[in-house]
Parts: structure tokens; C-alpha cells; sequence
């Protein structure tokens, strides 16, 4: 692999040979750091001004504790009050006692670090630049199109609404994948009745409207870089879908922008990270929050998450969705146009890559 260490403005850089020599190894970033890599290649260097940290460390993303949210009502009427407060003001939160057994959670950050850390020969076979596959590997979905590439190889799969062959799944991870998609759609679900209640609508109002149809898994592998300041994990995005619950490990990274500061999403051992997507603010008239996001890169490392985004883009689908129309009045009028789905994504800017 060829690896250019060329200074930000030299005139002999080829970004184009350095960005197919990287893409032909199918060796993704930790093939770099397997090489021995110790200066972050060019085709890494982000901005200056996409590196800037700002990060208020006395803010706290909330915590919500999900116990009771099936019992008395007492309770789960605490919890939907929380949800709502998260939901309008942050956008972001973690959940606790959410239900999926902690020994599955683990099982599945084991299962993408043996994916990721299996012979590069297998990883190969799954190895593909076309999205309309079920399952791919790669490092860096928009690695032509972006500015800078980002730090973080990734392995997708379309879980739902079309059942996937579970043939198709590595055997590094293929059980842990099938159990863990039945966990995060029943999680998916309850969070949808949670917040169509946080709305002031009926329970089932927003899975009656789909928003929990679809489902796309994506496990992310961020290698220890050498010069984390000169890079980034993800740069700042939004995520195209109604709802995503994101798995991390300890070592941190993820930060949410809140009041124009960057706030770390600290890792709670056995939480969950629940964000609101974008098409959820258009159906919501923005009363709840899709921010900006992104992951910094680290020396140390591998960071490992698993992401799962409840969103159908891919579908061809007429569908469309608008601001709930249970949720407007003259007060609070339309603030987004009705639009589908794959339309919505397709609005929103290049850099809001799915990713966390």
C-alpha cells in the first residue's frame, strides 16, 4: 500500500493514487496500523477548523433509567417526562435497565473486534463499495467524495424490513448479529411508545407510522491512531433515520454539539446511547432535536461501537412523511415540507455520514 506522508500544501501530493492505492489494499485503516504506520497519511488530515474541540466538560448528557417503563404507570409517566426533555433540548441521552442482557451487549462488541481482527483474506470477501449489497465491509462509505477520510473502518448489514439470510453474515459474528437485531428492534420499539407518549400522542402512533420498519446495523472499528489531533473518527454529522441506539466501549470519543459546545458522550457501563435522527425531527416539527455529532480520534485504542439506525432510504418507496398533523395548530405551524424518506436523506448535506 502506498502511503503518502507529504506536508498539508506540497505540490506533489496525488491524492487520487493515494486514495486508490488505500481502497485497493481492502485492508481499511487497520491494515494501516498493522503496517507499522506512525504519521497519519494526507488523505486523513482533516481542517483545522473540523479538529477544534471547545468541549465543555461541567455539561453531562442525560441518564435515563428505563426500570418501570412496562409496570406502573407511575413510573414509566416519570420516564416519558424525561424521555421528552431529552428528546427537545439535547436531542441525545442514555438509557440504563433498558433490557437487553448485558452478556449480549458484550457478545456483540466481541463479535465485531473478532470481524475486524480476523486474516484480511476473509475480511476481503466481504469487502464492496456497492451500498445496494445487504452486507459490506470498507473503510470510509464516501472515501471519493469527502475532503478528508476518516480514522474508522466499518462493517454495515440491512437487517429489516426484509429479513436477511443469515448465511450472508460473517461466521465471526453472524449468531451475535441475529440475536442482537431481535434485541435492539424490541428496544426500538418500546423507545417509539415511549416517545409518541412524550408527544401527547397515542402509544403506538409512531410505529404505526413505521418509524421502526426498518433497520440497518453498523459496526465501527477506530484503530489507535498515532497523531489523533491531525484526524477524526467522524467528522460532524446528523444521522438520516428516525432513531438510533449506538453501543460503545469505555474508551470514549463521541461528542454531541449542544449550545455550540462540544460535550462528551461519557460511556456508562451497560448503557446505551439513543438519538434522535433526522427524519424524526421533520415528523416531530423539530419539537425534538437531531444535533450534530462526531468522534474524535484517539492514541488509544481500538474503539469499538456498534450503531443501529432505524431508517428504509434504501427502499423504493413513495411514502411520505410530513410534521405530525396531530401536532400542529395555528401557534405551531408546518416548519418542514412533507417529503419521503429517501428524499429527506438525500437534503441533507455530504457530511452527515452515517456513523458513530
Amino acid at each position: 500500500m502506498v502511503v503518502t506522508s507529504a506536508t498539508k500544501n506540497s505540490d506533489d501530493y496525488d491524492r487520487a493514487s493515494e486514495l486508490k492505492a488505500f481502497d485497493e489494499s481492502k485492508a481499511g485503516v487497520k491494515g494501516l496500523v498493522d503496517a507499522g504506520v506512525s504519521i497519519v497519511p494526507r488523505m486523513f488530515i482533516q481542517e483545522p477548523d473540523n479538529l477544534r474541540t471547545c468541549n465543555n466538560a461541567q455539561l453531562i448528557t442525560p441518564v435515563i433509567d428505563l426500570h418501570g417503563m412496562d409496570g406502573d404507570p407511575v413510573p414509566r409517566m416519570e420516564i416519558v417526562e424525561m424521555l421528552r426533555e431529552a428528546s427537545e433540548t439535547w436531542g441525545f441521552f442514555s438509557v440504563v435497565n433498558h433490557g437487553i442482557p448485558e452478556s449480549v451487549l458484550e457478545e456483540m462488541m466481541d463479535g465485531t473486534r473478532r470481524f475486524n481482527e480476523h486474516d484480511n483474506e476473509v475480511k476481503k470477501k466481504y469487502y464492496s463499495r456497492d451500498l445496494s449489497r445487504n452486507v459490506i465491509y470498507n473503510s470510509n462509505f464516501n472515501l471519493y467524495e469527502s475532503k478528508s477520510a476518516n480514522w474508522r473502518d466499518t462493517f454495515y448489514c440491512v437487517m429489516s424490513p426484509h429479513p436477511l439470510n443469515p448465511q450472508e453474515l460473517p461466521a465471526t459474528c453472524r449468531d451475535i448479529l441475529m440475536e442482537y437485531k431481535e434485541q435492539i428492534m424490541r428496544l426500538g420499539y418500546k423507545l417509539l411508545e415511549l416517545m409518541s407518549e412524550a408527544l401527547g400522542l397515542d402509544t403506538n402512533h409512531l410505529k404505526d407510522m413505521d418509524c421502526g420498519e426498518g433497520l440497518l446495523i453498523l459496526c465501527h472499528y477506530y484503530p489507535a491512531c498515532p497523531q489523533p489531533e491531525l484526524t477524526m473518527g467522524s467528522p460532524r454529522h446528523s444521522d438520516n433515520d428516525f432513531l438510533t441506539i449506538l453501543l460503545q466501549d469505555q474508551i470514549g470519543g463521541l461528542q454531541v454539539l449542544y449550545q455550540n459546545q462540544w460535550v462528551d458522550v461519557t460511556p456508562v457501563p451497560g448503557a446505551l446511547v439513543i438519538n434522535v435522527g433526522d427524519v424524526l425531527q421533520l415528523v416531530t416539527n423539530r419539537r425534538f432535536k437531531s444535533v450534530e455529532h462526531r468522534v474524535v480520534a484517539n492514541g488509544r485504542g481500538p474503539r469499538i461501537s456498534v450503531a443501529s439506525f432505524f431508517s428504509t432510504p434504501r427502499l423504493p418507496s413513495s411514502k411520505s412523511y410530513g410534521p405530525i398533523k396531530e401536532l400542529l395548530s395555528e401557534q405551531n405551524p408546518p416548519k418542514l415540507r412533507e417529503t419521503t424518506e429517501r428524499l429527506c436523506s438525500q437534503l441533507v448535506p455530504p457530511k452527515r455520514a452515517c456513523s458513530l
